[in-house]
C-alpha cells in the first residue's frame, strides 16, 4: 500500500522588480502606508543592524573575555597539575635536598680555612720531598676570590724519576684536602731524570667577613 502523496505547496513568487518600484514611491513621513514588501525588508534590515550593533558593542567584548578566561583556566589547570606533582613528590624532594646538603657538607670539609692553608702548603711540599724529588720552584700565587671560596695557584717544578713523579701525583690525589694539578708538562732535565712543571691549585672556604665583602662588591654600583 502506497503512502498518500503530500500536497504540493505553491510558494508565491517574489517580484523584486515590483518591490523596487514600491521603494521609489515610499513616503518617509507616513510609514504606516508603506506596502508590506518594503516594510518587511526594512524591518529585516533594522533587525540585522541591531544584531551587528549588539555584537560589535557587547557580544564581541564578551566573547573576547570568554576566550581570555578559557586560556586563563587552561594556565591555572596546568599550574595546579604541576603543583600537584610537586606535592606528591615532596618527600622525595626533601630527601634529595637533605642528600645534597650532606654531600655539600662533605665537600666543604675538604676545603681548609684561612688558618689551615699554611699547613696544606707544607703537606704538598712534603709529598714531593717524601718521594725524593727535588724542588726547583715552589711559588704560591695570588688568591682568586670566588663566591664562597678562594683559589690559590702554586707554580711547581720538580726533578725526579718517572716513577717518583707519578707517585707524587698519586699522593696529591689522596690528600684529604682538594688539590688539583693543572697544565702538566714533563720533560728531560738532561741529568738522567725528568722534570715536571705544573700549577697546583688548592682551595679554601671564605670566612663570614670575606663572604660579606664579596657580596657587597657584587652589588650593582659597588665601588671596586
Amino acid at each position: 500500500m502506497k503512502a498518500p502523496a503530500l500536497p504540493k505547496l505553491n510558494m508565491p513568487a517574489i517580484d523584486f522588480k515590483r518591490i523596487a518600484e514600491e521603494f521609489k514611491t515610499l513616503d518617509p513621513k507616513d510609514p504606516g502606508q508603506w506596502p508590506l514588501g518594503p516594510r518587511i525588508l526594512i524591518l529585516a534590515a533594522i533587525f540585522l543592524a541591531l544584531l551587528l550593533g549588539a555584537w560589535w558593542l557587547g557580544w564581541r567584548v564578551q566573547l573576547e573575555e570568554l576566550d581570555n578566561k578559557e586560556k586563563e583556566e587552561a594556565t591555572l589547570k596546568d599550574d595546579w597539575l604541576a603543583k600537584k606533582k610537586q606535592a606528591v613528590n615532596l618527600d622525595e624532594y626533601r630527601r634529595q635536598l637533605a642528600e645534597m646538603d650532606r654531600s655539600f657538607g662533605v665537600l666543604l670539609k675538604q676545603l681548609p680555612n684561612k688558618s689551615e692553608m699554611e699547613s696544606l702548603l707544607v703537606d704538598i711540599n712534603q709529598a714531593g720531598l717524601g718521594r725524593g724529588l727535588q724542588f726547583e720552584l715552589f711559588k704560591p700565587g695570588a688568591e682568586v676570590m670566588k663566591d664562597f671560596y678562594a683559589e690559590l695557584p702554586i707554580t711547581v717544578k720538580l726533578i725526579g724519576s718517572y716513577h717518583d713523579l707519578g707517585g707524587f701525583a698519586g699522593d696529591i690525589a689522596k690528600m684529604p684536602r682538594i688539590v688539583t694539578l693543572n697544565d702538566i708538562e714533563v720533560g728531560d732535565s738532561g741529568k738522567g731524570a725528568l722534570t715536571l712543571s705544573t700549577t697546583a691549585k688548592t682551595f679554601r672556604y671564605l670566612d663570614e667577613g670575606e663572604i660579606a665583602k664579596q657580596k657587597k662588591a657584587a652589588k650593582p654600583g659597588a665601588k671596586k
